[in-house]
């Protein structure tokens, strides 16, 4: 597999897909269009996310959860697989805009990264809004990767990753790691990353995205960035310098309205010397590897993350069976 260059997956549309667009388009997206209109929606949202974790969110018996806690947050670590190296991990950071989600909402992606990666995966609980601030969740995303050094894994033995809002704050970890002089993991893989929160109109797939609305995404930025400089790379990574960052994998479905920042953060940390393979796949929504219970392009993405992994050094690939079990 080549590391660094772009591609776009020529797999049929499966029929699964069609149905879930259309579900989306008719049902989420405009639901997010009314509610998220006011900060009193983040308030309830945060709450009703409270309350979701105490729902058992089932998982296949040959997958392993165990809690973790950590100085600020906690977390969870998954195992899935057989031959997992415990010298190794991977941390994971979910998404949800950074005020909903959690680890457990995000199983059907990290059991399956601990199946590809061939290690243990730990799932972060960081601190997320409106209670909260950006410099928050990073403060935890930085605090679990200090503790996974303090319990002896070597930086080569650790990978990054996240998708949407946990994309941005895998690219802010690592910039904010580069910058503090820490060791740095052996690679970071990014799904529908966030990664641009200036007050800038998206104008690229505003209504072919069948999830997230334009308008949304641009009025929570400004809710997240008030008082900050939206410019800075911590805040909006997309604008950072790559310069030193371990090899990244990025991937992101063609309609969404984060493509473009997705595809400009690519190109930027190839402009600065960092191998990126960047991946977009045919009218796939938002973080759609979540969906791999369901959607087959979901399962292959796993399978393409799986050799990514094994190209750049980041451990030995996962098996045939284990890549077609996730």
């Amino acid at each position: 597999m080549r590391i660094d260059g772009d591609l776009i997956p020529e797999y049929p549309l499966s029929w699964q897909a069609r149905a879930l667009i259309g579900l989306m388009r008719g049902t989420l997206k405009p639901a997010s269009s009314l509610l998220m209109r006011h900060p009193l929606a983040l308030v309830g949202a945060a709450h009703i996310g409270r309350l979701a974790r105490l729902v058992q969110v089932p998982h296949p018996a040959h997958v392993s959860i165990v809690p973790a806690a950590f100085s600020d947050c906690g977390g969870e670590w998954v195992r899935a697989g057989e031959g997992l190296d415990e010298n190794k991990a991977l941390l994971y950071f979910h998404g949800g805009g950074y005020f909903s989600g959690s680890p457990r909402t995000h199983r059907s992606i990290t059991w399956r990264l601990s199946v590809v990666a061939r290690r243990p995966v730990l799932a972060l609980d960081y601190r997320q809004g409106p209670v909260h601030k950006l410099s928050d969740s990073l403060a935890d995303a930085l605090d679990a990767y200090d503790c996974l050094l303090r319990r002896g894994h070597a930086p080569k033995d650790i990978i990054v990753a996240g998708d949407s809002a946990g994309g941005h704050l895998t690219l802010a970890a690592l910039l904010a790691m580069r910058d503090r002089g820490l060791p740095l993991p052996a690679a970071a893989i990014c799904l529908s990353p966030w990664a641009d929160l200036t007050d800038i109109p998206r104008h690229a797939n505003r209504w072919q995205d069948p999830l997230l609305p334009a308008s949304r995404v641009r009025w929570l930025a400004r809710r997240w960035t008030s008082g900050l400089d939206p410019r800075d790379p911590l805040v909006s990574p997309v604008h950072g310098d790559f310069t030193g960052l371990p090899p990244l994998m990025i991937v992101t479905g063609s309609t969404e309205v984060l493509r473009d920042e997705a595809r400009r953060v690519a190109e930027r940390a190839r402009r600065d010397g960092v191998l990126v393979r960047y991946e977009e796949w045919r009218r796939m929504p938002h973080v759609f590897p979540l969906l791999a219970d369901v959607l087959p392009e979901a399962r292959l993405a796993f399978q393409h993350m799986a050799r990514f992994l094994a190209a750049v050094g980041a451990g030995p690939a996962a098996s045939a069976d284990d890549i077609a079990a996730a």
